[in-house]
């Protein structure tokens, strides 16, 4: 009998459970399904396009980790609401009213990084407007020139960090080094990274076809998934990467290994003609890439036609 008692005890116990829970579904969310409009659809796919992006922005970054906790909190923040906990209630009552006080001293980095992103990035339409104006001739020569310097320094396995500057500007780590201002050239670039050359232990930073600055320092970044092996060149170039769109070519110095790192990326294993194609596809005037890959897709059909 007393078994029963105790048992029918846990029975509404549970049912209260239900209760409260249903109740709170009920007000906050079925409420708000049935009086949804157009406008609210409407504003609901634009927040899910920003999560989306932000949620890319952030899965490959340290950002991640600290989200999921957050997570976690918020979780933990609205059981306690639903089911009339106290003890978790008191515990995170103030959590929504400092939480976004919190991800902003949190997020610093990562929502700095992402701001940079967004205003170095230009829409389409005034892109041709903002583009360079060197031509292809001028800018294939330019790409020569690194690629040249680059398989050079790598065959005689001289470390080496040179930055290609593109939106995203970079004076303050210009300034952290010396003006050089110089016609791009694979001597100029290997003088410079020689061993014992005063200059080899920074960065070149390279801006609108010219060499700007060499000996200039980059930050470092403080992605923990880094392959633990890469030194203190790439760990700089993918912080640089990571805050700035930004090309950046690594020259191992144990290896001679070449590197890219592009959108705190870093793509190894480079020869001279790989890193040509990857320059090219990046530095190409707007529209010029898409064309050439057009040219290429006719080439290759043509070819599967003639095989035929």
């Amino acid at each position: 009998m007393d078994t029963f008692k105790s048992f029918g005890k846990r029975w509404i116990s549970l049912t209260d459970f239900l209760s409260r829970l249903w109740n709170y579904v009920s007000l906050y969310i079925v409420s708000s399904v049935k009086t949804m409009g157009i406008l609210d659809v409407v504003d609901i796919l634009l927040l899910s396009v920003v999560l989306f992006f932000v949620y890319r922005f952030i899965r490959d970054r340290r950002a991640g980790k600290l989200l999921i906790g957050l997570g976690c909190v918020l979780a933990l923040s609205l059981l306690g609401d639903a089911l009339e906990l106290p003890a978790t209630r008191f515990i995170f009552s103030d959590f929504r009213q400092i939480g976004v006080i919190a991800i902003l001293i949190l997020f610093q980095p990562e929502l700095r990084s992402a701001l940079e992103k967004v205003g170095g990035t230009p829409l389409t339409g005034f892109r041709s407007i903002t583009a360079d104006s060197r031509d292809s001739a001028m800018i294939n020569a330019e790409i020569e020139a690194i690629c040249t310097a680059a398989g050079d320094l790598s065959r005689d396995k001289v470390g080496a960090l040179i930055v290609i500057e593109r939106s995203t500007k970079l004076g303050e780590y210009i300034k952290s080094g010396v003006t050089i201002d110089a016609v791009i050239s694979p001597y100029i670039l290997k003088n410079i990274f020689f061993n014992n050359a005063p200059l080899h232990d920074g960065a070149v930073i390279i801006r609108s076809g010219r060499i700007c600055a060499a000996g200039c320092f980059l930050p470092l970044s403080t992605n923990d998934d880094i392959n633990k092996d890469l030194g203190t060149r790439h760990r700089a170039a993918i912080g640089l990467s990571e805050i700035s769109d930004a090309l950046v070519i690594v020259v191992s110095e144990e290896t001679g290994t070449i590197s890219l790192a592009v959108d705190g990326k870093l793509e190894r294993n480079y020869n001279y003609n790989s890193l040509k194609q990857a320059l090219n596809n990046r530095l190409a005037p707007y529209g010029q890439s898409d064309v050439s890959k057009k040219n290429r897709k006719g080439k290759n059909r043509s070819q599967t036609i003639d095989s035929e």
